[in-house]
C-alpha cells in the first residue's frame, strides 16, 4: 500500500509499522462482535499498547509528539490492516473528543487532571454535540449551562453519543447567556459520575456495533466552573477545531479501508473466471476498479493536503 509521495522519515515508517503486529488480533472475531453490538475491551487494550491514542500529543503528558501528518500516515495503515470499523471509529473519537481540546485550549488544572490519562486510553471519552431535535446543526442546540455560585447547571438532551455508553469523561457543549449564536456556547469536561448525568442504552444501528452510541440526558447537572474547556462562548470556536480534527482521522482510516478493499476486489477480478477468461479483463469490471482507484488516490491526496496544512500550524 501507498501513501502518496512524502519523503517519509525512519521512525515515521517504524510507528507505522509497528501497527502490523496488531492487525489480526484487531481483527478477530470483528463480525461476531458487531452482530452482538460488543465493545470489545480487550481490543481496546491493544489499542492502548499499540500507541496510536499518543501519536499527536505533547511528550510531557505521555504523548509522543508527533504531528498531524504523522498521525494519518500512521491512521491510514491502521484503516488498512483492523477490519473493525466500529473501534477504529471509537478510537478516532477518544483522539480528538476530548484530548485534543484540552492540549489546545484546556487550562493546566484540566490537562493535570484528565489529558494523561486520555491519552493513554486509561479513561475513554466522547463529545455530546447533536441534539433529538437539532441534529448535528450545533447552533441550533437548545442545551443550556446556567451560572450557580462556583458551578454551572447543565440542562438537556444529546443524542448518537460515539463511545457515550462506556465513556467516563464527556465534552458536552451548551449554551448559556454569553451572546448569541457561535458566542452562546460553551465546552464543558463533564464527568460520567456527576449527579444529574444519565447515559442512556445503546443505540441500535446498521454498522459500527462494536462503538456504542447512546443519547444522554442532563437534569440540575452541576459542573464546576474549572471545567470549562478555554473560555465561556468559546465552545463553536472549539467544536470548528475538534470537528477538522476529526474528519480527518476518520476519513483517513476510511482511505486504509478503502486500499485494501479495492485490492482483494482486484485480486477477485484477476481469479474469478467467466466465459472463459477473468473478468478483470471485461471493461465493465475494469472500469469500476479503475473508479474504485480514482476515489481511493483522490481521496488520500485531499487528506494528506489537509493533514500537511494542520502540520504547518501545529495545531
Amino acid at each position: 500500500m501507498t501513501a502518496t509521495a512524502e519523503k517519509w522519515t525512519d521512525e515515521q515508517k517504524a510507528l507505522r509499522k509497528s501497527l502490523e503486529e496488531y492487525f489480526e488480533p484487531l481483527s478477530a472475531g470483528h463480525i461476531e462482535d458487531d452482530a452482538a453490538n460488543v465493545f470489545n475491551r480487550e481490543k481496546w487494550e491493544l489499542i492502548r499498547k499499540s500507541g496510536v491514542l499518543r501519536i499527536p500529543f505533547e511528550e510531557r503528558w505521555g504523548g509522543l509528539g508527533h504531528d498531524a501528518l504523522t498521525l494519518v500516515y500512521v491512521l491510514e495503515h491502521l484503516g488498512y490492516g483492523c477490519r473493525d470499523a466500529g473501534l477504529l471509529f471509537g478510537a478516532a473519537t477518544q483522539i480528538v473528543s476530548a484530548a485534543i481540546p484540552l492540549q489546545k485550549f484546556g487550562s493546566d488544572e484540566l490537562k493535570e487532571r484528565y489529558l494523561a490519562r486520555l491519552i493513554d486510553g486509561e479513561i475513554i471519552s466522547a463529545h455530546a454535540i447533536s441534539e433529538p431535535s437539532a441534529g448535528s446543526d450545533a447552533m441550533a442546540m437548545i442545551s443550556t449551562a446556567t451560572p450557580d455560585g462556583d458551578n454551572f447547571i447543565l440542562d438537556g438532551k444529546k443524542t448518537f453519543i460515539t463511545n457515550g455508553p462506556i465513556a467516563d469523561v464527556i465534552t458536552v457543549y451548551a449554551k448559556m447567556d454569553t451572546g448569541d449564536g457561535a458566542a452562546g456556547i460553551t465546552a464543558f469536561l463533564v464527568e460520567t459520575d456527576t449527579p444529574g448525568f444519565m447515559q442512556g442504552e445503546p443505540i441500535d444501528k446498521l454498522g459500527l456495533n462494536t462503538c456504542p452510541f447512546c443519547e444522554l440526558e442532563f437534569r440540575g447537572c452541576a459542573v464546576p466552573k474549572e471545567n470549562i474547556v478555554g473560555r465561556p462562548g468559546a465552545g463553536f470556536f472549539i467544536l470548528e477545531h475538534v470537528m477538522n480534527w476529526e474528519i480527518l482521522c476518520i476519513f483517513m482510516m476510511m482511505v486504509g479501508e478503502m486500499q485494501e478493499r479495492m485490492e482483494r476486489c482486484i485480486e477477485y477480478a484477476k481469479k474469478r473466471n467467466a466465459f472463459g477468461a477473468a473478468i478483470g479483463s471485461n471493461q465493465y469490471i475494469a472500469g469500476k476498479i479503475v473508479d474504485q482507484k480514482i476515489g481511493v488516490e483522490t481521496s488520500r491526496k485531499h487528506l494528506y493536503d489537509t493533514a500537511k496544512r494542520f502540520a504547518r500550524r501545529r495545531t
